[in-house]
């Protein structure tokens, strides 16, 4: 069976494994290539077919083994790793990559209520030094000084905003962002179904049938239709003597014959595993289990109470709070003064950058890092009175005017904070997470975080809930100096 490669998947990695053997006079190559994108897009599949048809070697590794009881043990094996790849290259005289799956699943931070060790420091660590350092790698405890053949090494993920940002710098990790278009996944499912005899005009037809669908689903599609046969079969045998004939049994494995790969076929088979996503998606009950959830769309302060305003309180209770970020461009810092005692108020600042739109986004592939260290999207705060859908709200009209822009663009609105310690390693901690079209309770939400954390840094987040993918990032507010 042949199946489809992206051209544009494989010029990406062809030329990244390629330029990584060459030696470019006074050019500094990154060592990692990071693909991300979506779930069950085909990241993982596409590379396994690109070395198999390049001839390449390949050393894996999984998310799960970057965690350990033991202290030192996942970088050691990155280390590891990484070696016998180099020994690979040098014995048998092939190209030889380390293929690193789900990265951000093994060393990403998503929220406060994951657990973390030492390891995450130390794989990140880890592979830094190996990106700077691709032909000096040593094993904890001993030291060659003959040098290693350089390594490429791949990584895959979903979200690698969750990655240690200096380890996805572009020195060291070149990033490729895969999303395929329609001419992708309609070649991609030609392939799947090449063997079924489907047309083309058919397989388009698929394809535009479930648009939001991810490449495996077609996979599993084509795997639910031989349910019938099976059932059908193991009725025939018997429940009770099914297991010795499957598994030990001398008359060989079971044959079934081809079942109907019609059009319409796989049409109702669509429909029943889509409506199954979709009952998993409306039922949510994690959340009547997990308090963390349920605080999480419920935010409340320690009396119980929603605050209808975010006044913070300066410790003199006369003078008026100011803050002014560091601005590294040289324009002037925004500034705020709170209401004194005395009721009078001024305030000045620089309104923050529009929210761009989700195309506009989505093409630019900002990188989410930059984004929320960049002070120019600071919105300033002011004590200005605004009104929506009866919630008396004192944020500021740039802060307000944002939030609308998220909820009533149909995403999920998230709220994030992080002290001054952590900012520095983007360690955010979710706040809240607020669904669509709430306006009402993702001002509550934000006003109580404000409340909560007027010492932090707080920044909104608009997640894109089919994507899953976040389009907008944005700090609303930074400590004081």
């Amino acid at each position: 069976m042949t199946y489809y490669i992206s051209p544009r998947f494989l010029d990406k990695v062809a030329v990244h494994i390629t330029k990584n053997f060459l030696d470019l006079p006074k050019v500094r190559v990154p060592l990692i290539l990071g693909i991300h994108g979506r779930k069950g897009e085909g990241k993982t599949f596409q590379c396994e077919q690109i070395f198999q048809r390049m001839g390449i070697e390949v050393i894996h590794m999984s998310a799960g083994e970057l965690e350990s009881p033991d202290a030192g043990d996942p970088s050691r094996l990155v280390r590891l790793r990484y070696r016998e790849a180099a020994e690979l290259i040098k014995v048998r005289g092939k190209m030889c990559v380390l293929m690193i799956n789900d990265l951000d699943a093994g060393a990403g931070r998503f929220d406060s209520t994951t657990q973390y060790t030492v390891n995450t420091q130390m794989v990140n660590g880890t592979l830094m030094n190996i990106a700077d350092n691709p032909t000096n790698v040593q094993l904890p405890g001993s030291y060659d000084s003959t040098p290693l053949h350089r390594v490429p090494i791949l990584v895959t993920g979903n979200d690698f905003s969750t990655l240690y940002e200096p380890l996805i710098r572009d020195g060291r990790m070149e990033k490729f962002y895969w999303e395929p278009d329609r001419d992708d996944r309609i070649g991609i499912v030609s392939g799947i179904f090449e063997q079924d005899e489907l047309s083309r005009k058919d397989v388009e037809k698929l394809v535009d049938t479930f648009p939001n669908q991810a490449i495996d689903f077609y996979g599993a599609l084509r795997a639910r239709l031989y349910d019938e046969q099976i059932r059908e079969f193991i009725y025939k045998i018997g429940i009770e003597r099914i297991s010795s004939r499957v598994a030990n049994s001398s008359e060989g494995k079971p044959q079934f014959p081809k079942p109907d790969f019609s059009l319409s076929r796989l049409i109702e088979f669509g429909n029943l595993m889509s409506q199954e996503q979709q009952r998993v998606q409306k039922t949510g009950l994690a959340k009547e289990y997990n308090q963390v959830l349920r605080s999480n769309n419920q935010p409340a302060n320690q009396s119980g109470n929603q605050p209808s305003s975010y006044q913070p309180a300066n410790q003199s209770g006369n003078q008026p709070s100011s803050y002014q970020p560091a601005n590294q461009s040289g324009n002037q810092p925004s500034s705020y003064q709170s209401k004194n005692q005395s009721g009078n108020q001024s305030s000045s600042y620089q309104p923050a950058n529009q929210l761009s739109s989700t195309e506009r986004e989505a093409k630019k592939a900002v990188d989410r890092n930059e984004i929320a260290n960049d002070p120019t999207h600071v919105a300033a705060y002011q004590q200005v009175t605004h009104t929506g859908n009866g919630h008396n709200s004192q944020l500021s009209a740039e802060v307000m005017e944002q939030l609308q822009q998220i909820v009533q663009g149909g995403y999920r609105l998230g709220i994030e904070y992080v002290d001054k310690r952590r900012f520095r390693t983007n360690s955010w901690i979710s706040c809240a997470s607020i669904p669509a079209n709430q306006e009402s309770e993702a001002i509550s939400a934000l006003e109580a975080c404000l409340h909560e954390h007027s010492g932090d840094y707080v920044r909104l987040i608009g997640i894109d809930q089919n994507s899953k993918r976040r389009v907008v990032e944005s700090i609303i507010h930074r400590p004081k100096s």
